[in-house]
């Protein structure tokens, strides 16, 4: 018996187009598929896709996310300056209300990410790779 093909992904991008990968290294998103796709479970919403700085390192371990120390029993390598990791829409809300919004790659947030922050904030803060 031939096993049914795998669904392409239907997932939007904040722009309307389709959802491009975030990052594979280190692998991202809630569904660990390296893009920013989202599902029920998901009550975080980590649509946004953002590039990593010193700064917002420091800021979301204030704000009591540790995004930087590794955390290897899952899967987790810590996070450096250049990385990019799918954000809960929130926290880069909050980061972005606190002047220390990371870029994002448009291409990479999902549209679901627009229920919780503005597209022209996004687009300010787009990411010029």
């Amino acid at each position: 018996m031939i096993a049914p093909a795998k669904s392409i992904s239907t997932a939007k991008n904040v722009l309307g187009g389709p959802l491009a990968t975030c990052s594979r290294s280190p692998m991202t998103g809630f569904l660990r598929t390296g893009c920013c796709e989202t599902s029920d479970e998901d009550h975080g919403s980590h649509t946004v896709c953002a590039v990593m700085t010193e700064e917002f390192l420091e800021f979301s371990v204030a704000r009591g996310n540790d995004l930087v120390t590794p955390r290897l029993q899952w899967g987790f390598p810590g996070l450096k300056p250049g990385d990019r990791w799918c954000l809960c829409a929130a926290r880069w809300q909050e980061a972005f209300d606190a002047g220390m919004a990371p870029k994002v790659v448009l291409e990479a947030c999902h549209e679901a990410c627009l229920t919780i922050v503005d597209l022209d904030d996004l687009k300010v803060h787009a990411a010029n790779d």
